[in-house]
């Protein structure tokens, strides 16, 4: 019987060892949509790069499937994990950044963007799929059979974790500019100052009396 703390709404990270595996899944997941088995909202096949970034790659099938990177919480998801902060999070260097979702250092319950980025390890590919599941059995089977790892997270969580991490890129975005304008504010100053430093001691010259035999 089914847990009644079971998350319906899960945003998944399959890791796979494989890159054929990790688009077989992504279409035996379109397959158990079609049957009514689980319900997608978006999935795509993700890869994180040599610089820690993790970027999306093409579908595979004949069809335009709705529910690929272009849109959704996955979207936003691969834009976060996909940019700076989300190498920070969760990249090559393995460093985290929790207090960014008010989590303490010392928690021991993991962060889902950490956890999730954590899951899409360099070189190897992953599927990301935000679904609606009455029970994880049905994914849990395919992942299986193609050697997927399966990482579950709220979707709820996840979806909050993002807007926060959006926010505070916005936040950083706004003190690197700030910075930018206060050091180019620093540096004109210090020009202009220096151009009047030298005028007046020009001046300085100019009115100084010429010495008497």
């Amino acid at each position: 019987m089914l847990d009644d703390g079971f998350n319906r709404e899960n945003v998944l990270a399959v890791s796979f060892t494989e890159h054929a595996n990790a688009y077989e899944a992504l279409s035996r997941l379109k397959e158990l949509d079609a049957r009514g088995d689980v319900s997608v909202r978006g999935a795509a096949v993700v890869v994180r790069d040599e610089d820690g970034k993790i970027v999306s790659k093409e579908q595979v099938g004949e069809e335009t499937w709705e529910g690929t990177a272009s849109g959704g919480l996955i979207g936003l998801l691969i834009g976060v994990l996909g940019g700076p902060l989300g190498v920070i999070v969760g990249g090559a260097t393995g460093l985290m950044v929790g207090s960014l979702f008010d989590m303490d250092d010392d928690d021991e319950t993991e962060c889902a963007l950490a956890a999730i980025s954590k899951s899409v390890r360099v070189g190897s590919p992953a599927l990301l799929a935000d679904v609606i599941e009455e029970s994880p059995v049905a994914i849990d089977a395919v992942m299986a059979n193609l050697d997927g790892t399966v990482l579950r997270r709220s979707a709820a969580d996840v979806q909050a974790e993002v807007a926060a991490a959006e926010e505070a890129q916005r936040e950083a975005k706004k003190k690197a500019r700030k910075a930018l304008h206060d050091a180019r504010h620093k540096k004109q100053k210090e020009e202009i100052d220096a151009k009047v430093a030298d005028l007046r001691a020009k001046l300085d010259r100019h009115k100084k009396p010429a010495a008497t035999s």
